[in-house]
């Protein structure tokens, strides 16, 4: 019984023979019976001598390439938006400089010089990171990759394609038609073909390849008027990295050094101050490489001296005798890929400066924010021991706005970017390319892209027709950024004529329609409940249709959950799902005078929950607010009605 039939054509035997491409499936062996047969190509004894090559178009609306933080939330927000994305991740794993291969940490804002000083990211990167407690509390990176994993795959309308490289580009005029990629796991060329391409990959061949303008290197003081930049403009860019973890034996152990690790001069670091050894848990993030030439073209180049240096550190703690900590420490793991920092930034309507930033300029473009303090890397890295590691130049007094028009190409027209990659200066750039503030770029990214194909227009044209529906799209999937309250004309929640609850502790049930998801500096946007069990409740004059009600709840945004390779650091932060946010809770809704159940959320994951059901025809809605996963009082920022 044949367990397949695969590939049926009706060009028989030549077919089969000479293995023509076909375009949009594989070529393949035994086309002409779909049975499992000895394949004996180049045979010297045959006639036919071909290379079977796979090739493969496909078609979409959104191409995002690259899946690290950056183009996992493009192309999820993309899809979610109603967009056929295909995601193309050149490893194999998800995740980029957050991966297993990396573990950089998913930083976000949390160094203000206000009193919040942490002001956590929202919507694709929070869900993610709040997931990631629920299946991972050991907090293995490996376990961590699979979560990524999972959250992708499990969107209907994204095709994954891992282990696969974008090559080349096909161009007509300034428009990309199609990106050419391999994938080297199945030996297939695939030509992807859509209506809007999303370059988060960082190093940006796509971008680069399309023509698309770009900068490498640092702009002088006179360009922008930026206080921290150098005085005339170079090449430096910010160094590569990589990382290592340890564990702890029950005796001591000796460390031998690969015959190339290069020595550390540990005594000089010590005396600099630049580079003390603090710990030997994890680490060290100063050991890293710039370049003023091509850091791409060098890549391989100082993968090799990267790991050198970090050999030569590592033997200087275990055997220099300064250490006598690390005496029963051993390596647990060390990269074989460096994570990056900077190389290619894309041109666009806007280039986003450090000025810009410490003003907190406000745009009437915004689509996301950062707050990173502005940490530019010393570019010599450990081979420059005499300057610091990295230069902190200035924290933030609040958030600042980062517009749409630094996320797009204004050379290529159906082009947008998202991460390290985008349209700033080398000083902003010290800023934004935390992956915290790259993951909310490419969240509005994939938004963006998913209007301009539906559309039919250019993400120009969408800056300067649909800025405001970008915008509120965003806010309501609950991104967020200063000075722009949410106004959604289709929600109805804003248009009830009574909202109440049964029990307030802090806040006004008022709050929850005022456009704005967070509490902010000084500024109440919440209500909370006194005590568990409570319920919410909205009152229309007139019958409402609806086919969604969508609520914002607490994970306390002030308190960090990120997860870390130093076990010390998860002391100071919950290893769990947040303790503020909603666990279980229903909806009802008031139809010809009987209340219905129209939702019913078990074991809830995410702050942002949108209920949808079969449309109604109600006058009322409640929600009924079981319990948290362990506050005694449920917190809510936002319900809308649609």
């Amino acid at each position: 019984m044949k367990r397949r039939n695969f590939f049926k054509t009706g060009a028989k035997g030549a077919l089969a023979a000479s293995l023509l491409p076909l375009s949009g499936s594989i070529a393949a062996q035994n086309l002409e019976t779909g049975e499992s047969k000895l394949i004996h190509f180049n045979d010297p004894k045959g006639s036919k001598k071909t290379d079977p090559k796979r090739r493969k178009t496909l078609s979409f609306d959104v191409a995002v390439t690259g899946a690290g933080m950056a183009g996992i939330s493009a192309a999820v927000s993309a899809a979610r938006n109603g967009s056929k994305v295909v995601l193309v991740q050149d490893r194999p794993v998800l995740g980029g400089n957050a991966s297993s291969e990396m573990r950089v940490t998913v930083n976000g804002v949390q160094s203000l010089k206000n009193k919040h000083k942490i002001e956590r990211e929202t919507g694709i990167i929070e869900e993610l990171l709040i997931e990631n407690w629920h299946y991972n509390p050991q907090a293995s990176y490996h376990v961590w990759d699979h979560v990524l994993y999972n959250y992708v795959v499990r969107e209907k309308n994204i095709t994954l394609l891992m282990n696969t490289a974008a090559m080349d580009v096909n161009m007509d005029g300034n428009t990309i038609k199609s990106v050419v990629c391999w994938q080297l796991t199945t030996e297939t060329e695939f030509t992807l073909q859509a209506n809007m391409f999303c370059d988060c990959s960082g190093d940006g061949l796509v971008a680069a390849t399309a023509g698309a303008e770009f900068r490498m290197g640092r702009e002088g003081k006179s360009e922008f008027d930026e206080s921290f930049a150098p005085d005339e403009p170079d090449g430096w860019v910010m160094g590569d990295c990589i990382m290592l973890t340890t564990k702890k034996m029950d005796k001591p152990v000796p460390f031998y050094p690969p015959e190339y690790a290069i020595p550390f001069d540990g005594k000089e670091a010590e005396r600099t101050g630049h580079r003390k050894i603090k710990q030997v848990k994890d680490g060290f993030w100063w050991v890293e490489i710039g370049s003023n030439v091509d850091i791409i073209g060098e890549r391989d180049a100082i993968r090799h001296k990267l790991m050198a240096y970090l050999y030569g550190v590592w033997d200087y703690v275990k055997n220099s005798g300064h250490h006598p900590e690390a005496d029963n420490v051993v390596l647990d793991w060390i990269g074989s890929i460096p994570g990056r920092r900077e190389s290619r930034r894309f041109m666009g309507d806007f280039i986003l400066t450090q000025n810009d930033m410490l003003g907190l300029r406000h745009f009437d473009d915004a689509v996301a924010f950062g707050g990173w303090s502005l940490d530019e890397h010393n570019p010599g890295g450990i081979e420059d021991l005499s300057q610091p590691a990295s230069f902190f130049h200035s924290r933030f007094d609040n958030i600042y706005e980062v517009p749409f028009r630094c996320l797009y190409s204004k050379d290529v027209s159906n082009l947008l970017f998202a991460g390290r990659n985008v349209s700033v200066s080398h000083m902003a750039l010290s800023s934004t390319r935390i992956i915290g503030t790259c993951a909310m770029m490419g969240q509005a990214v994939g938004t963006a892209a998913a209007m301009c194909s539906q559309k039919g227009v250019n993400p120009r044209g969408l800056y300067k027709n649909h800025i405001n529906e970008l915008q509120e799209q965003l806010l309501r999937d609950d991104s967020y950024f200063p000075n722009r309250p949410a106004n959604d004309p289709n929600d109805k929640a804003k248009k009830a004529s009574l909202i109440f609850a049964s029990s307030t502790l802090s806040g006004d049930v008022k709050n929850l329609v005022d456009g704005v998801s967070r509490d902010e500096v000084d500024k109440i946007h919440h209500w909370q409940s006194d005590g568990l069990n409570a319920e919410l409740q909205l009152e229309w004059e007139k019958t409402q249709n609806l086919t969604s009600v969508e609520i914002k709840f607490d994970t306390n945004l002030q308190r960090k959950i990120n997860m870390h390779k130093q076990p010390k650091k998860h002391l100071t932060q919950p290893m769990e799902i947040p303790k503020e946010l909603i666990k279980n809770f229903s909806v009802e809704a008031r139809v010809k005078g009987n209340w219905v159940k129209i939702g019913d959320i078990q074991n809830n994951l995410s702050r942002l929950v949108k209920v949808k059901f079969d449309e109604i025809k109600t006058t009322a809605v409640r929600v009924k607010l079981n319990d948290t996963y362990g506050e005694p009082n449920v917190k809510m920022f936002e319900i809308r009605c649609y």
